[in-house]
């Protein structure tokens, strides 16, 4: 789960950050099934975090600043009440009864913000995927509310423009307010219905874990845990449906590579250069297991069939006995399932490692024009890749430099960099093996 931190030095604003980073989802969550509103949470929630920016800059950051966000997010929501109580005084005829439902409501206020996180962010969770929401507006709210996600990160999930975003969550809002949407689980009868966006969103977070957008960190874990939590517990709601354990099973295979993905200086790693015996064999095998129970129950859905590529790795004693055959299949089953232009550009590098860098170019100039992709650095960085491995050095230093370019993330940028110069001192020393 999202847990407390305690930080006794630093920027206080990174600390800041930091702390609601962590902490965010779990107090809106608290907030949010008391006052009924998820809205109305965040905003709470928000208040508290002002107060945080305006204080301690000057008085200094707490010794347990989670504890302290969470305090007064708190007494915003008394004081909330509170006013609630006074501006209902017209139903002053049920005397003593008023005064005893506000202490009710104050204590559940206490229990539910400060108690071990329980249900409450799973609740949330399917509140934010309610029918009555389209389904982009389901994601953007959720991983801002769930995922602490800002809307400039959102979009960059979502490869849509950022006002697109913030409209989306704020029609979310709205929405869920003017139909009384209360925040709880969906009755058993509508709990499967409701099942493929929560999986998307579960995946989604995790996925802004593992290869952050933006910021200095490649990999935020505490999100990667916290998709893990709620994927596990989906798993344990619904232990028949294939999907939720393939998608359990795909995020305990790629979470076992997280000590392996940056070095000691915190530079990212790529996959084919990590050292395998870093990675977390439990994990593996606990992806493993759930793999096979998304097997047994039946043809493996888009997380099932990304979980086996993810297999294919795991199983690999070194990245040069990988199965690049079976992934290419794997993912060429995968685009008919779930067509995408990632999974064709991911399809790409399987092909290109199993057929020839050759083919997997084929592939990759065929998404160049893929409006979704403009932005996307992963697109020009395999690229590079691809022409460098074919000799074109001229050509794949462009793409790395676009690459380093597009991207948010300082280690991202720091990995295509170092590629970008790796190929242009090369290049310097002859011409392209491609060139006449």
């Amino acid at each position: 789960m999202l847990g407390s931190v305690v930080v006794t030095g630093g920027d206080p604003r990174q600390v800041i950050e930091a702390v609601w980073r962590i902490e965010s989802a779990r107090v809106i969550a608290g907030l949010a099934r008391v006052v009924g509103d998820v809205g109305l949470a965040e905003e709470l929630a928000q208040d508290a975090l002002v107060l945080a920016l305006e204080r301690w800059p000057e008085s200094g950051v707490p010794d347990n600043p989670g504890a302290w966000l969470m305090q007064t997010a708190k007494h915003r929501a008394i004081d909330l009440l509170r006013r609630r109580t006074r501006y209902d005084q017209k139903l002053v005829e049920l005397g003593r009864d008023m005064e005893t439902r506000q202490e009710a409501a104050e204590a559940e206020l206490d229990d539910a913000l400060d108690d071990h996180i329980g249900d409450d962010l799973l609740r949330l969770l399917f509140t934010a995927c309610h029918p009555v929401l389209s389904t982009e507006g389901r994601l953007a709210l959720t991983l801002r509310l769930l995922g602490g996600l800002t809307t400039a990160e959102i979009a960059r999930a979502f490869l849509v423009p950022e006002p697109t975003v913030g409209q989306r969550i704020s029609r979310a809002k709205r929405t869920l307010a003017e139909r009384r949407v209360r925040i709880e689980m969906p009755a058993p009868g509508a709990l499967a219905e409701r099942l493929a966006s929560v999986l998307e969103v579960v995946y989604l977070i995790f996925n802004e874990g593992y290869s952050a957008t933006a910021g200095a960190d490649w990999m935020r874990t505490s999100l990667c845990e916290e998709a893990l939590r709620l994927g596990r517990l989906l798993a344990g709601l619904m232990p028949d449906e294939a999907e939720v354990h393939g998608l359990v099973a795909l995020m305990e295979i790629q979470a076992s590579r997280a000590a392996a993905r940056t070095g000691p200086d915190g530079a990212a790693v790529t996959l084919l250069d990590q050292d395998r015996r870093l990675w977390d064999r439990l994990l593996i095998r606990r992806g493993l297991d759930a793999l096979g129970r998304a097997e047994a129950l039946g043809r493996l859905g888009p997380y099932g069939l990304q979980a086996a590529i993810a297999a294919c790795h795991a199983r690999a004693v070194s990245a040069r006995d990988t199965d690049w055959e079976r992934i290419s299949a794997l993912y060429l089953l995968l685009a008919h399932v779930a067509p995408s232009p990632v999974v064709e550009l991911n399809r790409a590098v399987a092909v290109s490692m199993a057929y020839g860098p050759a083919d997997g170019l084929e592939i990759v100039d065929r998404l160049v024009t893929e409006r979704a992709l403009a932005n996307y650095p992963q697109l020009p960085a395999v690229r590079g890749d691809l022409l460098e491995r074919l000799g074109r050095l001229g050509e794949a230093g462009e793409e790395f430099e676009r690459a380093a370019a597009i991207t948010r993330n300082e280690r991202e940028r720091a990995l295509f960099t170092a590629r970008l110069a790796a190929v242009r001192g090369a290049h310097a020393g002859g011409p392209d093996r491609a060139d006449p």
